[in-house]
């Protein structure tokens, strides 16, 4: 995962005597904190999903607004390479060559009207890290708390990575990005059907859900 382990340092040795005291045993039922329950399998998961989604977040930009309340000082240092950028702006960067020309220019026209008709900026970087230009997309794109960050790294498996900003995530329920990564990316979906269709199926999805009226139900469905 890319942590430091750090040993803790082993005290000092006493000075050696030669009459040895020996400690008496004495015997202590066993406690709840002598034997922790091992984590389920849930728990696991939650964690390695959360720790994985630190370190792509942290290979684009340390923005303090993403779903899970990411932080940098946890995660890995950010890469920045602005001469991954394109010259031009646009809101889709694919790095990592997974979109054909036609799909880029799907998305392209997908993206300008959905931030017509709802204000919000969907943004796309795909990616192999740490082959990204990381940290400099921030201010190519000027994120702000209206843009959703779209990142499709394969990197731990589920292709699909998003970092929202405040009023997005006012608007929609957190467990529909979640529900979105079960379903497209995965990494049996893009194994079988390719990294570009997760893409695309995951536009479409954020797209279908931004458009409907916020309620105790928006979003409930990933479609």
């Amino acid at each position: 995962m890319g942590f430091l382990l750090q040993p803790f340092p082993l005290p000092f040795p006493a000075a050696l005597s030669t009459t040895p005291k020996i400690p008496k045993r004495t015997f202590s039922p066993p406690t709840a904190a002598s034997n922790p329950k091992p984590p389920d399998l849930k728990t696991w998961a939650h964690d390695f999903r959360s720790k994985s989604l630190k370190f792509v977040l942290a290979g684009t930009f340390a923005l303090g607004i993403s779903l899970s309340g990411l932080s940098a000082a946890d995660a890995k240092v950010g890469v920045n390479k602005p001469e991954l950028l394109p010259k031009e702006f646009s809101p889709v960067i694919d790095v990592a060559g997974f979109l054909s020309a036609g799909q880029e220019k799907r998305l392209l026209q997908e993206i300008e009207d959905l931030e017509k008709d709802t204000g919000f900026k969907l943004r796309i970087l795909a990616q192999n890290y740490p082959d990204t230009p990381g940290l400099a997309i921030k201010d190519f794109w000027q994120v702000d708390d209206r843009t959703i960050v779209f990142v499709a790294d394969p990197t731990f498996g589920n292709i699909l990575n998003f970092n929202v900003g405040a009023s997005v995530d006012l608007d929609i329920p957190r467990s529909f990005w979640s529900r979105l990564s079960g379903k497209y990316g995965n990494m049996f979906y893009w194994k079988e059907k390719g990294e570009d269709a997760s893409v695309e199926a995951a536009v479409i999805a954020i797209s279908n859900c931004l458009r409907e009226p916020v309620g105790p139900n928006n979003c409930s469905d990933v479609k």
